[in-house]
């Protein structure tokens, strides 16, 4: 059986080798919610900068759970979250369920839920210099509009497939 050897430890990541596979993951192994929410209509997406890949991406609202102190947990961070990056508070999360974005590379899992009864709550935007930009998206534009960003040179989080999924299949 391969064993689990640590090969480098930053603050934030983890890397590990593990017979012949390497991977990461997030220190002390904490994971991620995102957040499929929709307002008057309109689906909620945020642009930020990401360094990994050099400029601005488009995303669902998302975090980390555990940001919020030992006490959090999936609603709570989605709550939270949402509240920070778009200014919208919910009435009600609902979990979908947990989901691996690149299971080959990397150990971070992420549960999807679904905000719904949102409301107005502040101005969004992030915390500390996070520079979000909440962009409200009719349903039947999302691929349009995820196109024209495309070719702006923004990069599309993968978990925005989920609201492509349908018109892919044709």
């Amino acid at each position: 059986m391969p064993s689990r050897e640590v090969m480098w430890q930053g603050k934030y990541i983890t890397a590990v080798r593990d017979g012949q596979w390497e991977y990461v993951e997030r220190a002390r192994r904490i994971s991620a919610v995102v957040i499929l929410a929709e307002y008057d209509g309109r689906i909620v997406l945020v642009e930020q900068p990401r360094v990994p890949i050099g400029g601005r991406c488009i995303e669902l609202p998302a975090g980390l759970i555990g940001d919020g102190g030992e006490e959090d947990d999936v609603e709570g961070a989605a709550r939270r979250e949402l509240e920070e990056e778009t200014g919208f508070s919910a009435e009600n999360i609902e979990i979908i369920g947990e989901f691996y974005s690149s299971p080959g590379m990397v150990a971070e899992s992420f549960t999807l839920v679904r905000a719904t009864g949102l409301v107005r709550s502040g101005a969004g935007g992030g915390v500390d210099g996070e520079d979000i930009v909440t962009h409200l998206v009719a349903r039947g534009d999302v691929a349009e509009f995820i196109a024209a960003k495309r070719k702006e040179g923004v990069g599309i989080d993968v978990k925005l497939l989920v609201l492509l999924g349908a018109t892919l299949l044709g």
